[in-house]
């Protein structure tokens, strides 16, 4: 089972980015999936999670600009930043309950310059 995570970059503050993370693999299920994001200098956070049905969750720094959705035929998380801040520079992982084992992707770099 292996997650990848993609659409990361550089982008211009205010600007918009949509990452997606993917599973692959002898999968049976999948429950919840989510994204953390580590800062430079700073331990990895929590960005976003969302279930099987669709209820999410957002850190109280991003509610409002980041969006994260699934497409559970396509086992793909997604995260839409809107409103990009210098502040969200970091490198973006997914991660996903997979067959009841958490696994994580290898993680993709967002860099918004100011």
């Amino acid at each position: 089972v292996q997650l990848q995570a993609s659409g990361g970059g550089l982008v211009q503050a205010g600007g918009s980015l949509r990452l997606s993370c993917s599973a692959s693999g002898s999968i049976f299920t999948i429950n919840t999936m989510g994204w953390y994001r580590q800062l430079p200098g700073k331990q990895r956070e929590l960005v976003a999670t969302i279930g099987t049905s669709g209820t999410a969750n957002y850190a109280d720094s991003v509610e409002g600009r980041f969006t994260i959705s699934r497409d559970n035929a396509r086992k793909t998380v997604y995260l839409q930043i809107d409103s990009l801040k210098p502040e969200d520079t970091a490198v973006y992982y997914c991660n996903a309950y997979i067959n009841a084992r958490l696994y994580w992707g290898q993680g993709t770099l967002v860099t918004v310059s100011s």
